[in-house]
């Protein structure tokens, strides 16, 4: 049961992986994609988005986009999570996974 359990989380974080969120700040200018594991993927910053004699702005539009990233994997890797536990529930007992949310 256990070496299913680990299997089954292994595959969990492979297909985190695979997945890419991105969200953006700025009306677009900054673009920041993250896996499900969390991982920054790739940033993308329109030349506009720079301006040398207010580099705050890029830096705040940055934080914008990044943490906005991360709470949309963070959100899917719990949706994801859940999922796999519903899974291993034996039938009928569906209703504990509601412990561990």
């Amino acid at each position: 049961m256990f070496g299913d359990m680990q299997e089954k989380q292994e595959a969990l974080q492979k297909a985190l992986g695979e997945m890419r969120m991105e969200e953006t700040a700025g009306d677009g200018l900054v673009k920041v994609t993250v896996n499900g594991n969390r991982e920054i993927v790739n940033i993308s910053i329109q030349s506009a988005a720079i301006t040398p004699d207010d580099p705050e702005q890029l830096e705040d539009l940055l934080l914008v986009a990044v943490n906005r990233a991360m709470a949309k994997a963070a959100e899917t890797e719990a949706a994801e999570s859940q999922k796999l536990i519903q899974d291993m529930l034996p039938p009928g007992m569906g209703g504990l996974s509601d412990m561990f949310s």
